[in-house]
């Protein structure tokens, strides 16, 4: 029997390399690649969520909207149908986390520049200092593309119901005028108005994943 296999060792050797190649082929065809999770308000942690839904199990959607973007243009859920978009939470005037943010929310719009499917949203939380003027200089100033990103303002009630009851990203400052803490989480919205991905928006390679996820998320479309 060892003489056998002596004889015949480099054909079982080849044979071996041969079956790994196509082994590795075939699984290489099989393997599909898992979609994005849907985020459902009772799988994120509670303090980002608003009391009221933190039970729900599905069909969380992000909640229509009439906000004015730094042009003084009204921007609604209409501006973004059929649109995969990330969203944020910002002020102009904040000097920490916020200009980081911004400075990835603008990495994210030179990557998705040419691409007609993705957009940016970024929803001020201080609407009583960040008015239409206020948001256009920031724009400016950040080299804001009008075409692929809005800065937006507007009911401050609006806003925190958005933040808390839609994107499921900023906790509560637990204040009676709707006030809100800073967040430096940005939320993947698909073409159905739902939540795909939250990432951290100060750390370059959560934003990495975030772009990698919006190439998964497009092969959902094809």
């Amino acid at each position: 029997m060892l003489a056998f296999f002596k004889q015949f060792k480099l054909f079982f050797i080849v044979l071996l390399i041969v079956s790994g190649v196509i082994i590795s082929i075939f699984y290489s065809i099989l393997k599909v690649e898992q979609p994005l999770p849907i985020y459902q308000p009772n799988r994120i942690d509670a303090s980002l969520v608003d009391s009221t839904i933190q039970h729900k199990k599905k069909y969380h959607t992000i909640a229509d909207f009439k906000l004015i973007n730094q042009n003084g243009k009204i921007i609604t859920q209409d501006d973004y149908k059929d649109k995969i978009y990330i969203a944020d939470f910002f002020f102009t005037t904040c000097q920490t986390i916020c200009p980081i943010m911004t400075d990835q929310m603008h990495r994210i719009q030179e990557n998705i520049i040419n691409d007609d499917e993705v957009m940016l949203l970024s929803h001020s939380v201080t609407p009583e200092i960040d008015s239409v003027a206020q948001l256009k200089r920031y724009a400016i100033e950040k080299d804001v593309n009008d075409a692929k990103w809005n800065l937006v303002t507007g009911d401050r009630k609006q806003i925190y119901d958005l933040a808390r009851k839609s994107y499921l990203v900023v906790k509560n400052d637990d204040s009676e005028d709707y006030g809100m803490i800073h967040t430096e989480n940005f939320a993947l919205i698909d073409k159905d108005k739902q939540i795909r991905g939250i990432y951290n928006g100060v750390s370059p390679t959560s934003v990495d994943s975030l772009l990698q996820d919006i190439k998964r998320l497009k092969k959902e479309y094809q």
